[in-house]
């Protein structure tokens, strides 16, 4: 199972192209609102399926990257919008890579730390069947593949979530949290700005005011703060 589709590639304003990259065990599905929003503005927009339970990271990063990259007008600058182990995806590959017209990465509650949920789990009947090799890469312990990436040096948003899912894996988890990633192992040494919002790790993607605060930053580069 190794092939990757592409949801929407819409033709747009003729400038920028945001790929957007769902998380572990879910589908591009899971990102249709948010790319939605960006169409609607006028950007070209690629929605990328790619198997996340059947390969490890270093696999599934080129496969499901350079699917989007391709999908992108060749003079175009190129933003990517993800969530969870997406973001960890577009890490690992511009650590291998450079992308000469990157523009801006936004990541919806990246492991960008590892969590502590995987620590607690991996050896529980049924966590590979569900998460598969990715899974068990994205802990804290030394397989942890976040904590061997380096710091980012290029424009980075995380939005964080503090509305925990399921109160039995926030045990395993520094408070506040999401139900599967607290909101201090989402941060990124080298990262632009950063945003905490009230959702959970599986929704924080669909909400309207996390994506409207997305926008922004693939927009403007930073994030719509309210005024202390």
């Amino acid at each position: 199972m190794t092939a990757l589709l592409v949801i929407s590639v819409t033709p747009a304003r003729g400038a920028d192209c945001v790929v957007f990259l769902h998380g572990l065990a879910r589908t591009s599905a899971s990102m249709e609102k948010a790319a939605a929003t960006f169409e609607e503005s006028g950007y070209v927009v690629a929605n990328i399926d790619y198997p996340s339970r059947f390969f490890p990271i270093e696999k599934l990063a080129p496969l499901a990257i350079e699917t989007g990259l391709e999908k992108c007008p060749a003079e175009s600058v190129v933003h990517f919008v993800t969530h969870s182990l997406g973001g960890i995806l577009v890490r690992y590959y511009l650590e291998q890579n450079d992308i000469s017209n990157l523009g801006r990465v936004l990541m919806f509650a990246p492991p960008n730390k590892g969590s502590e949920v995987v620590d607690s789990l991996r050896h529980f009947p049924g966590f590979g069947a569900i998460n598969g090799p990715a899974g068990y890469q994205l802990g804290t312990d030394k397989d942890s593949v976040p904590l061997m990436l380096g710091p980012v040096d290029y424009e980075v948003g995380v939005i964080a979530g503090t509305r925990t899912f399921n109160p039995i894996l926030s045990q395993y988890l520094k408070n506040p949290d999401d139900g599967k990633i607290s909101v201090e192992n989402t941060k990124v040494a080298g990262m632009t700005d950063f945003l905490v919002v009230p959702h959970s790790h599986p929704f924080i993607m669909k909400s309207s005011d996390a994506i409207e605060q997305a926008f922004s930053f693939i927009e403007t580069g930073q994030f719509e703060h309210e005024a202390p």
